[in-house]
């Protein structure tokens, strides 16, 4: 097979005239690489009119006089969201859907060989379209374009048009399909498999010794060559499947895989970026895939709500991240034309991705929607049809819905702060099917990088407490949490700017208090160690000076902690309030340590009684004070240990010092008996910029590439500053170019950007200029494998 990729040189008009498909069309249009978007928008406050177009691509392309006798079949992997596609001036296909890829044979209307030919594709990216997700208020803006890879692949006239790779523990069974033959012909054809090793993100596989099984923690994989003879021993075509060797179960006790019982904890994914929406290339669905596994330490994502990039679902394969994707859809079901476009993406997304192993349930409801049985049938029965190996699921709100599908998963909102994390799954199913909850949290309390600190602390409890609650429930297989990335909304949902701050980290990656808390729950062998401390320290950020809680997040053996180099205490997992997780968020509930023995003659025995007292008053203020803590003062007070004026006193010298020389607060973690990680809390006395970029080369191979680059501002201790605002400007030299605005301001202390190759290769600049003047740059690295 040979595959010829039609990423670049691309034509592009923003409004579509019949004039476009025609060869001798000679107005002016953009010039363009793919993945494309309708529209570069702002960061937040723009309309979705600015995506919402009925526009055109236009490619030339010669008939080679290598595809004399073959078939030539143009497949687009995304395009949003109705695609026609012309091929000199005759439309030969369309599409409604997109979220999944489809192919066309262009045989029978290429021009002469040596000639010319024009293809055209027309989309449409009208949210009023009568398809999925389309017919009412979507909860994520749907963008525009051809946003992901478009190739022409060359075959003869008989050739394989899919394998699929179904295994049961260490054995497999490839089932064929035969393209450019009647069925009844099909048996005059031979067909050979050879299983080969495959190297995925660290390990080899080796199909001459033992077979190893695919699983989160060593994600092996195969190759699978098949190759199609004719009568006469002559080789048609063959074709390479990547798989790996599990074996999936979903009962009422839970998830099973390769007979090991698993927890679920993952996040839920939108595939969108700033400025360009869905159009980004196969590096960065890569760096989202490794985000998630090993930035925030989960097991699992959900593709919310539609199929998504197949790099960002290899990446999955490679690393160990199980998937649960879905069909496009939220809440509403539409008409007849409408359900049978639903059932058609139900085939399209099992038969594209049904040899991955990382998927390992098929979302077969739309997102959210009413019961409808006779409809849901129809799409849980497509999906088992296609193939046996996995359950399917629909997630829905509803309690005690129908269950058509194998697994009852269940968005659980339950959660407002002071109740339980998650509600048993008798209280929302009494089937003894399996069960997962598919979102929490997300629209309960949006968080922004730069609110205020105690309710991003909020934010990272509360996911903490939904973790700690699911892991208590062993009837509950796991979780997705609402969500991963903050992301641009439609007007009726999100804070008034059109972004939903839903995430646990920002539309640019960057973290905000709440990834630290899923990052903490995986060892540091994976996700690098951990160590969080949710507050700066500083009391004046919240009202009457009282800090309340203070959490340290971490995965660490113990963290020690220091006042003014002073030992105060030091914490273990044992410490913290979440008992049912590993690595749960530990409070801080000593700042003073044995200081008001060793330096204010308070006798041992009335320390802790002392301590209790000072912690007391910076955690509820005089006038709110527990009744047990007031009983416990006035014994104090009676018996001569302390009085109003020296319990004041105290209180200034270890927890409010107003006046007193700046308190460094020092934490210290330790794993297996060695310092790996220190935490520096003290006043900050200078801001500046840090910049990293995830990666620094640049490598065009199908079409160009793309690098995100971090800006944060940071003290002197590394420690983020939330409330730096500033604006820094930013500038390319170059092979490098800039993706969205030149002048970006920071939000909560952060923010991004993003480069793109132009196509040659070499080096090239960006050049950032902070707000107190200085450039700073990265230099990147561009090679080209085309």
């Amino acid at each position: 097979m040979s595959r010829i990729y039609l990423n670049n040189d691309w034509e592009y008009c923003q409004a579509f005239l019949t004039d476009l498909v025609k060869l001798d069309f000679a107005g002016d249009c953009e010039k363009v690489r793919l993945p494309h978007t309708f529209e570069v928008t702002p960061f937040n406050a723009f309309s979705t009119d600015l995506y919402q177009k009925d526009a055109i691509y236009r490619k030339s392309f010669k008939t080679e006089p290598e595809w004399e006798g073959k078939r030539v079949l143009l497949t687009i992997e995304g395009a949003a969201h109705r695609s026609e596609v012309y091929l000199n001036e005759k439309l030969l296909a369309t599409h409604d859907c997109g979220y999944t890829a489809f192919t066309v044979d262009l045989t029978s209307q290429l021009a002469p060989i040596g000639q010319k030919n024009l293809l055209a594709v027309r989309v449409d990216s009208h949210e009023d379209l009568n398809q999925p997700p389309f017919g009412f208020v979507i909860d994520y803006m749907t963008y525009g374009g051809i946003y992901r890879d478009v190739y022409l692949d060359v075959k003869n006239p008989v050739y394989i048009e899919d394998v699929f790779v179904k295994t049961k523990g260490k054995e497999y069974q490839a089932e064929v399909k035969i393209a450019g033959c009647p069925e009844n012909e099909a048996k005059n054809y031979k067909i050979t498999h050879t299983l080969k090793s495959a190297v995925s993100a660290k390990f080899t596989s080796d199909p001459k010794s033992e077979i190893k099984l695919w699983s989160p923690e060593e994600p092996y994989l195969y190759l699978l060559e098949t190759e199609l003879f004719d009568e006469a021993g002559k080789l048609l075509d063959s074709r390479e499947t990547r798989f790996g060797f599990r074996d999936i179960r979903y009962d009422e006790s839970g998830f099973y895989l390769n007979g090991k019982k698993i927890k679920i904890r993952g996040l839920n994914r939108h595939q969108s970026w700033p400025y360009v929406g869905y159009a980004m290339p196969k590096n960065m669905q890569i760096e989202d895939a490794d985000i998630l596994k090993y930035e925030l330490g989960l097991n699992e994502v959900r593709t919310s709500h539609y199929p998504q990039s197949q790099y960002f679902i290899d990446r999955c394969d490679e690393i160990g991240l199980l998937v649960f994707t879905e069909i496009p859809g939220w809440q509403h079901i539409g008409n007849a034309e409408w359900k049978d476009k639903a059932v058609k993406n139900v085939r399209d997304m099992v038969l594209q991705y049904r040899n991955h192993p990382s998927i390992f349930i098929w979302g077969v409801r739309i997102n959210e929607s009413q019961d409808d049985d006779e409809f849901y049938e129809r799409t849980n029965k497509l999906a088992h049809e296609l193939d046996s190996t996995r359950p399917t699921g629909g997630v829905r709100y509803l309690k005690k819905s129908h269950l058509l599908e194998d697994v009852y998963t269940f968005n659980d909102f339950s959660f407002w702060g002071p109740n339980e994390g998650c509600l048993p799954k008798a209280k929302v199913t009494d089937t003894r099917k399996g069960y997962m909850i598919t979102e929490y949290n997300g629209h309960m309390f949006p968080t922004k990088t730069f609110d205020c600190e105690s309710h991003r602390t909020e934010h990272a409890i509360r996911h903490a407490k939904v973790l700690d609650a699911v892991a208590g429930h062993d009837e509950i297989s796991g979780s997705s949490g609402w969500c991963a990335f903050d992301y641009n909304t439609h007007k009726d949902f999100g804070s008034g700017d059109y972004i939903c701050y839903h995430g646990v980290m920002d539309m640019f990656r960057n973290p905000k208090m709440a990834a630290y808390v899923y990052q903490s729950q995986e060892e540091a062998e994976l996700s690098g160690d951990v160590l969080y401390v949710t507050s700066s320290m500083d009391i004046g950020e919240y009202p009457a000076s009282m800090r309340g809680d203070v959490y340290i997040i971490t995965n660490a053996d113990s963290v020690k902690m220091y006042v003014n180099d002073i030992f105060i205490k030091e914490y273990t997992a044992s410490d913290s309030p979440f008992k049912n997780l590993k690595h749960g968020p530990i409070v801080i509930d000593d700042y003073v340590g044995h200081r008001l023995v060793d330096e204010d003659g308070i006798r041992e025995k009335d320390l802790k009684p002392m301590k209790d007292m000072l912690f007391a008053l910076q955690k509820y203020g005089v006038d709110n004070l527990p009744l047990g803590i007031v009983l416990k003062g006035l014994c104090l007070w009676a018996r001569g240990v302390t009085n109003p004026n020296k319990l004041r006193d105290l209180y200034g010298k270890y927890i409010g010092n107003w006046g007193g020389k700046a308190v460094v607060y020092k934490f210290e973690a330790f794993r297996g008996g060695k310092l790996v990680k220190t935490v520096v809390r003290t006043p900050a006395k200078s801001t500046t910029l840090k910049i990293e970029a995830r990666r620094r080369n640049l490598v065009e191979e199908s079409s160009y590439d793309v690098a995100s680059v971090s800006l944060k501002a940071i003290d002197e201790n590394g420690n983020l500053q939330p409330y730096c605002q500033e604006a820094v400007f930013l500038r390319c030299e170059g092979e490098i170019e800039l993706i969205g605005p030149k002048l970006v301001s920071l939000k909560g202390g952060m923010a991004g950007t993003y480069v793109r190759s132009k196509g040659k290769g070499g080096k090239g600049r960006l050049y950032i200029t902070d707000w107190q003047n200085n450039e700073h740059w990265l230099e990147f690295t561009v090679s080209c494998e085309n």
